[in-house]
């Protein structure tokens, strides 16, 4: 077996339903992103390791249906590949536009409007024979009408990417062996050989890959005998969950595996604070079949600090060196953000966190060992969050006569309120390893929320059991997203951070 060492997330943070493309010297990879906005990043790289955020799908209204959608909902598991100069991407509006295909002939510039298909399923894969056909493979979970939630297993049909519309009725394919929810189907024509690998088991601690072969892409199949060829289930490795993989042939001839997967905290392993991640690991072929390696750590790529300085930003224009990494809920951060003199402004819109559609700019929480800090201008209310969503988040909120330390799970909220500095230079979230003892074992980590006055002393406010904003808990298909929040009024955003807890 060739076990290549790999930095282990290979992309940290909430990025799950991992599909990756090689074209010519260069791989793409992009991912799944639900209520945020812009949506469905793509990455680049040269080495596989070492990857850049190059742009998203999804950047204008209506390329997703988010209004009305709920939490969760839309940029389900996309599948990008390339074909006669044009990439694609394939991928489920959940509860929205439907099944829908886009399009690029450059994936760093802009994406298409995306085609909407009449296929009734969830997680498509394209794939072109020697004739130039194009099967649209999927999972057939239904997702409208009086069938709702009916699962039919993985279904193909040929399509028109022209129209979206199939050409054929969608025949049943191999679904596994036996494992609940196979999904993430994808298909191969690897030497002599069609493959179909896909997900199965759930996308929780069950989760897992197997694959079967044909000598043609409609079948019949042939399941592997060593399936599941991949999976973390009843075992003790850091990293579980494991599945929703693509394979693809790196710069070093070795075959890889990219895949989602989760680190798991505490004794027991059974919170994951940043949700489901991008994992990659090594594939050996043995007798025609892949034999893939154990996903091991390498935590090199949690470990960057992120600076966003705002201060030299002038009214009307964004700084060139914006990140593309800041994210918004259900509208982008171009919709929300007004670059002003100084900073870039936040304006109120009665909303809190408690609502789906607050006024907020964040980006993914990528380190364990995570401080988030602002400094920033508040006329009104506003402050900093860690979210999972609007019924799991905490909160250090700004008011004109105090600050506000907040955690909302579910239907109970504790807050508490505190004077408010007279000299407050910043506020700040963190989280911390509990180090030792009965916490170490109950929780994945503790969130301290505090303020750091004009002379560098940090007062902190509140501490949060963490396992509450946890993969686990919330049931959320996401992760933790820290940002800015305005509910009233405008906060001038003038540096915002995350870099190593003070702990």
């Amino acid at each position: 077996m060739t076990i290549s060492p790999m930095p282990n997330p290979l992309i940290p943070g909430f990025n799950p339903d991992p599909s990756v493309l090689r074209v010519g010297d260069d791989f793409y990879l992009a991912t799944s992103s639900f209520e945020y906005l812009p949506g469905v990043p793509i990455y680049h790289s040269r080495d596989l390791i070492n990857w850049t955020l190059i742009s998203h799908v999804a950047t204008r209204p209506g390329q997703f249906q988010l209004d009305g959608v709920p939490t969760g909902g839309s940029a389900w598991a996309p599948t990008i590949r390339f074909h006669d100069g044009v990439f694609y991407v394939a991928i489920t509006d959940a509860m929205g536009r439907g099944t829908l295909i886009f399009t690029a002939t450059d994936p760093a510039g802009e994406w298409s409007d995306g085609i909407v298909t009449n296929v009734d399923g969830i997680d498509p894969d394209l794939v072109w024979d020697e004739q130039g056909n194009c099967f649209i493979t999927f999972s057939g979970l239904i997702m409208s009408g009086p069938e709702f939630g009916k699962h039919l297993g993985i279904q193909q049909a040929r399509i028109d990417l022209t129209t979206g519309q199939l050409l054929e009725e969608p025949r049943s394919l191999w679904s596994g062996t036996g494992g609940m929810f196979p999904e993430a189907p994808h298909v191969y024509h690897i030497g002599d050989w069609w493959y179909l690998m896909i997900a199965e088991g759930g996308t929780e601690r069950g989760h897992s890959e197997s694959i079967a072969r044909s000598k043609s892409p409609e079948g019949p199949w042939e399941g592997c005998p060593s399936n599941p060829i991949l999976t973390a289930r009843g075992t003790a490795r850091p990293i579980q969950n494991t599945g929703h993989g693509d394979l693809v042939l790196g710069p070093d001839n070795q075959w890889y595996m990219i895949m989602l997967g989760m680190r798991t905290r505490g004794m027991t392993r059974a919170f994951s604070s940043h949700g489901r991640e991008t994992f990659i690991t090594s594939v050996d072929w043995v007798d025609g079949w892949p034999v893939v390696a154990p996903v091991h750590v390498d935590e090199t790529n949690s470990h960057f600090d992120f600076v966003a300085d705002f201060h030299k930003v002038k009214a009307g224009k964004f700084p060139a060196d914006f990140s593309k990494e800041f994210i918004s809920i259900r509208r982008t951060p171009a919709q929300v953000l007004t670059p002003v003199a100084g900073g870039v402004q936040l304006n109120g819109n009665g909303l809190g966190m408690d609502d789906p559609a607050p006024a907020f700019v964040g980006r993914r929480q990528r380190r364990f060992d995570s401080r988030v800090e602002l400094v920033a201008e508040i006329e009104g209310i506003g402050g900093l969050t860690l979210r999972y969503d609007e019924q799991s988040h905490y909160d250090i909120e700004v008011t004109p006569y105090d600050i506000v330390v907040r955690a909302r799970l579910y239907e109970m909220t504790k807050e508490s309120r505190h004077a408010l500095p007279e000299n407050l230079k910043s506020i700040f979230i963190q989280c911390v390893d509990p180090k030792g003892g009965w916490e170490a074992m109950a929780t994945s980590d503790l969130v301290q929320l505090g303020f750091v006055n004009e002379i560098g002393e940090s007062a902190i406010l509140a501490t949060f059991d963490g396992r509450y904003l946890s993969a686990e808990v919330t049931t959320s298909f996401t992760g933790r997203v820290y940002g800015v929040y305005c509910t009233q009024g405008s906060v001038t955003i003038q540096k915002f951070s995350e870099t190593t807890s003070n702990d």
